[in-house]
């Protein structure tokens, strides 16, 4: 079976899926056969759902798309809403069912969770429920703007909660004005049980082959 990693982020929006097309991107360069995936996912353009493309794009080896995707709907809204919305329920054993096919044909998984750590999938669970069915550690995606010092401990303490371990962090800067950016990230790193992966740069044109080198994945053990 493969070794899996569920990326979590402090908020929508902190670049889950730009961390998590880096980290398989990084374990491919290992020679790794890798796999992304996106349990769920809300928010489509002209029928495309980007961050499920992207995951495609970054892995190396071909799976089903209801693998990858179990769940996708239109509307930019959280997936609990958007589900009912569509008249569906979200059924985690669904999700661990396609979690265990991909596990099959990779090395390494890499599922990108939406929204934060606690968004609602359903009447009862969240992402931490998911999480948690999955079994897998969790790496966390801090982004880099006014607030994330809260939210970023906070997160780690519902990790915590839930009984998963927290295999790492990044430090993504997606605010480009943020004051003090560096000392944010030194108070991360002397608070946050886990180690510092890399930090991931603003950059909004930034090129595959570049992303490779943004991340330590050997930290991860």
């Amino acid at each position: 079976m493969a070794q899996g990693y569920f990326v979590t982020g402090t908020d929508t929006g902190t670049g889950k899926t730009t961390v998590s097309c880096a980290l398989l991107q990084a374990f491919a360069a290992q020679g790794k056969k890798v796999v992304g995936m996106k349990p769920v996912v809300a928010g489509s353009e002209n029928g495309r759902w980007h961050d499920v493309e992207q995951l495609i794009a970054a892995s190396n080896i071909s799976a089903a798309r209801e693998h990858i995707n179990p769940y996708a709907f239109d509307p930019p809204v959280s997936p609990h809403t958007a589900a009912q919305q569509a008249g569906v329920e979200i059924d985690l054993t669904v999700i661990q069912r396609a979690y265990q096919a991909l596990s099959r044909q990779a090395d390494i998984v890499i599922v990108e969770g939406a929204g934060g750590f606690l968004v609602p999938l359903n009447a009862q669970q969240t992402g931490a429920d998911l999480a948690r069915a999955l079994n897998l550690p969790v790496i966390l995606v801090v982004g880099l703007r006014l607030g994330c010092l809260n939210h970023a401990l906070l997160t780690v303490q519902a990790i915590r909660a839930a009984g998963l371990p927290l295999a790492g962090w990044v430090a993504n800067c997606i605010d480009p004005q943020m004051q003090l950016l560096e000392e944010n990230i030194a108070t991360l790193e002397q608070r946050l049980d886990g180690p510092l992966l890399g930090v991931v740069p603003f950059d909004q044109e930034m090129i595959p082959r570049k992303r490779v080198r943004l991340l330590d994945v050997i930290r991860l053990g």
